[in-house]
């Protein structure tokens, strides 16, 4: 067999190739690893898992299918079980972007397991006679159904971490609403002020809409559960037997705990990655509701003399190389930035599914890399936003209860009691002058005191109350 540093020769349809003694894959994995050395990106843990997990399944099925004999099947099903445990994840050097429909990470697992599962049988690596790459660890499988599922049955893993980190961030923000319930600032609509409401019901409503985002993603993932397994090259089935295709996905389901679903037609599933355009989708939702959120942070903490100042978001780092004591919010930035990959990856996702032509999409490989860069980039934004950001913000109170009192916005409270008209000069006096409208409406006697102390108190401003007739 060789020793490191050394080569051993293994044969293909297309000739001999060098392959390093030592690895476990073989020619094809060579020839992609020499034809694509293009991003130097190879694929995510979770993918090889799910890729070792399919195959751990099929060398189940095949042996209660007959198709594999007992102890052929027991070494194949444990190869594919180390590298769904990551065990052998340096053999996995075929960069993401690569041949249409990602039949050269296929066939690098293929070669990857027949050779552990020689070396479990106490044979050298390529000895292919006694466990082939595709007759055997392939069996009742293409590319086209089993690299689509392992894309499937990643995405749904690594959302589930997305999801967790997104209930952190929903967490966070709740306590910061309930720590702020009673300070009383300025709502603005188009930058300009509004009418008062509490910084709690402010960052409540940030958590509201992340619950949204969470509650989108997990109906959208239902989409993802539908597979093609079994449908080998375009979907008809051909040299596999009848009953695979649902043998397989039940026993993929098993081994995942995933509630996966054989998708009913298997000729339209194959082609299809509509799935993965509605999930992208729901994942530039998060980003650009994500952006928006921070959007939000960089505006309330501007300053800190001369903006809105009414938040403090926590210092990480010094902000200038050239402005000392400067501090920027870094955190809100780098969220902003992420967001705008995982919108550029929906556009790169949207175009590679309506690549696809006839029986098969080959623009799969790059639908995956850019699903799973943008799960992989919005799972480490989130998390580092709730620890790094949200859970120091400090309110400056009395500064934003200032800007309420100086702020013309007041004025919409008392239009139920003075009306539109008289609330309209107060409002063009206020501004034009620059005197609190609080003062012009005592000094016209458009309201006593009393009243205009019930009508501006935090309570009645910052919830519906009944209306006089």
């Amino acid at each position: 067999m060789g020793t490191k540093g050394q080569d051993r020769i293994e044969r293909d349809s297309m000739g001999e190739v060098a392959v390093p003694a030592e690895a476990y894959y073989g020619a094809s994995t060579r020839r992609a690893v020499l034809n694509f050395p293009l991003s130097g990106q190879c694929f995510s843990r979770r993918f090889i898992r799910a890729l070792g997990l399919i195959k751990w399944g099929a060398a189940v099925v095949n042996r209660r299918l007959g198709l594999l004999d007992d102890r052929l099947a027991e070494a194949i099903a444990e190869a594919a079980r180390e590298v769904a445990e990551g065990r052998l994840d340096d053999q996995f050097p075929v960069d993401v972007f690569q041949t249409g429909s990602g039949t050269s990470t296929n066939m690098n697992a293929n070669e990857v397991i027949a050779n552990r599962a020689l070396e479990l049988l106490g044979h050298d690596r390529g000895d292919y006679d006694r466990c082939h790459p595709n007759n055997h660890v392939n069996l009742s499988q293409s590319t086209n159904d089993a690299y689509p599922t392992a894309v499937r049955v990643a995405v749904v893993l690594e959302l589930a971490e997305l999801l967790a980190v997104l209930r952190d961030l929903e967490d966070a923000l709740r306590s910061k609403a309930a720590d702020f319930s009673d300070i009383l600032k300025m709502g603005r609509t188009q930058l300009q002020d509004a009418v008062p409401m509490t910084l709690g019901q402010e960052f409540d409503a940030l958590a509201a809409t992340t619950d949204e985002d969470i509650a989108r993603l997990e109906e959208t993932a239902r989409l993802i559960l539908e597979v093609n397994l079994g449908g080998t090259a375009i979907g008809t089935g051909i040299n596999a037997a009848p009953s695979y295709p649902q043998l397989a996905v039940n026993e993929l389901a098993a081994i995942t705990g995933l509630e996966l679903v054989l998708a009913p037609n298997l000729v339209e599933a194959t082609p299809d990655t509509g799935a993965f355009v509605s999930f992208s989708g729901v994942l530039k939702r998060v980003a650009v509701k994500l952006s928006k959120l921070c959007n939000d942070l960089r505006l309330l903490s501007s300053g800190p003399r001369c903006g809105l100042n009414e938040i403090n978001l926590p210092a990480v780092q010094p902000g200038s190389s050239i402005m000392p004591g400067k501090v920027n919010p870094v955190i809100p930035e780098v969220v902003n930035q992420v967001a705008f990959q995982v919108i550029g990856n929906d556009l790169t996702i949207t175009m590679a599914a309506e690549a696809g032509q006839l029986q098969l999409n080959v623009m799969e490989p790059i639908i995956s890399f850019a699903i799973f860069e943008s799960l992989d980039m919005l799972t480490a934004a989130v998390r580092t936003l709730s620890d790094r950001c949200i859970r120091g913000i400090t309110v400056n109170a009395e500064h934003c209860r200032e800007m309420v009192e100086a702020s013309i916005g007041l004025v919409t409270a008392v239009v139920p009691a003075i009306g539109y008209e008289a609330a309209s000069e107060v409002a063009k006096e206020a501004l034009g002058t620059g005197r609190p409208v609080r003062e012009i409406i005592l000094e016209r006697r458009l309201l006593s005191g009393e009243d205009l102390d019930r009508i501006l108190s935090p309570e009645a401003m910052t919830a519906p109350r009944p209306l006089s007739g």
